[in-house]
């Protein structure tokens, strides 16, 4: 999981990532490699929200600040700003992402990021690392 050259590899660990990783499923063991693994990684707010609301549906907020928890210690939250906020529109047009994809797409690129995620809208972009089928 590096860079030609020893460079650190950024990765954004999507929300996809996240819930597959604490659901168990089969993507689990893959995503646990990033998830528990040792490269700079990062979230967007956005993922942050999608997180938390996916485990309130569930669960309750106790455990839904817990799992919140987790993600800050393993990665840095990367605010929506107005250059991020910029390229997303961008994104959405020019590519048709859901808005909350098209924040997270742009979260990626302007943090030179991977996105770890088994999502299908972001399985052709060059930005993925993609662990889905």
């Amino acid at each position: 999981m590096r860079h030609s050259g020893g460079k650190s590899l950024i990765v954004l660990i999507d929300s996809w990532a996240w819930v597959e990783y604490w659901k168990g499923s089969k993507y689990s063991e893959v995503a646990s490699k990033y998830i528990e693994g040792e490269d700079q990684a990062i979230v967007s707010a956005i993922n942050l929200a999608e997180v938390y609301h996916w485990i309130l549906r569930s669960y309750d907020e106790r455990i839904a600040e817990r799992k919140r928890a987790t993600i800050e210690k393993r990665c840095f939250v990367i605010p929506v700003d107005r250059t991020i906020a910029i390229e997303a529109a961008k994104i959405k047009r020019g590519q048709g992402l859901a808005l909350a994809d098209s924040l997270i797409l742009a979260t990626a690129r302007i943090s030179g990021a991977k996105v770890v995620t088994g999502d299908e809208d972001f399985r052709q972009l060059p930005e993925t690392i993609f662990i889905g089928e």
